[in-house]
């Protein structure tokens, strides 16, 4: 505290830094819950105000809603929203207690018969969502949905009945998987990086990063995208990077990619970032609204992979 009983505002970034450049981007640009976000993760903020930010999001059925995922919108309690709700409680470190609690609740409603998660729950009909997300009456678990949620659960140490048969379905579908897309491969990595079983999770990590590279699933040569396949369904020019499969070095994605390969993805990731301070959304764009939406969280998730990576960012 100073002086005056004020606390310390925090150094400001050096002028035309990228963590400069994407501060103006984000409080010119972002909801509250990223601005919020954005002060936690680089200019010292508390956590408590992005807790608060998030409570905005959440429904009396423990799940959350209101468009937390830019794409699908609506009040309503939906997996991806929850997901997402997840992922910043880990990033604040309040992942656990009562509030992941009433989340592992919802989770246990919103399940299909096998235990796991639906993408999307039938009750966003009506609703306005993304075309690449269809609504149908009885929607299949998805990993995409599953993974990344039983990852953080386990990742946090939280216990709960519904995680059992949630784990036992992710590494059915993870050591089932003969072709697969870049957004399912990164929410198996979300998994894997958190089972509790190591062996088991080092040998199927393994696995897929012969896929991955046997696909041609992540662009090597930022230089040559052209030479790469873009999955079907996804945006034109909707490659992945190494930087997206392993969000950190300790990922155990890190080891499907040389040196020399990593070192080129993230560099061509520090050179996206658009001359607003933002970083641009790469999938399919639908709305304006959900675009502008995005891209601050897209910018904070660029920034903090740069910088878990050793880059300098400001």
């Amino acid at each position: 505290m100073s002086e005056t009983g004020a606390s310390p505002l925090p150094a400001t970034p050096p002028a035309r830094s990228p963590l400069f450049r994407a501060e103006h981007f984000v409080w010119l640009t972002a909801r509250v819950l990223e601005q919020r976000l954005f002060a936690h993760h680089f200019l010292n903020g508390s956590a408590d105000p992005v807790e608060t930010a998030l409570d905005a999001y959440r429904n009396e059925d423990g799940g959350y809603g209101h468009a937390l995922e830019p794409d699908l919108r609506g009040p309503v309690s939906q997996p991806l929203h929850t997901g997402h709700a997840l992922r910043v409680l880990d990033a604040i470190g309040r992942c656990g207690g009562q509030r992941v609690e009433r989340v592992c609740r919802y989770l246990t409603s919103a399940s299909t018969a096998d235990g796991a998660l639906p993408a999307i729950s039938p009750s966003q009909r009506g609703y306005p969502a993304a075309p690449f997300i269809p609504v149908v009456d009885d929607p299949p678990s998805e990993l995409l949905a599953t993974g990344p949620v039983v990852g953080l659960l386990h990742r946090n140490e939280v216990w709960h009945a519904w995680l059992f048969r949630a784990t036992d379905f992710c590494w059915q579908a993870i050591e089932s998987l003969e072709k697969s897309h870049p957004y399912e491969i990164e929410a198996a990595v979300a998994f894997l990086d958190s089972a509790p079983d190591r062996p088991r999770a080092e040998a199927a990590a393994d696995r897929l990063g012969r896929l991955v590279r046997g696909h041609r699933l992540a662009a090597l040569d930022p230089d040559d995208l052209a030479s790469y396949p873009v999955a079907a369904g996804y945006a034109p020019g909707e490659h992945h990077f190494p930087h997206d499969y392993a969000k950190t070095p300790s990922s155990l994605a890190r080891a499907w990619f040389t040196d020399d390969e990593m070192t080129r993805s993230l560099d061509h990731l520090a050179a996206s970032q658009r001359e607003d301070g933002g970083w641009p959304i790469r999938w399919r764009q639908w709305a304006p609204g959900t675009a502008l939406e995005a891209r601050p969280k897209v910018t904070i998730e660029a920034l903090r992979t740069l910088r878990a990576h050793g880059r300098p960012i400001g």
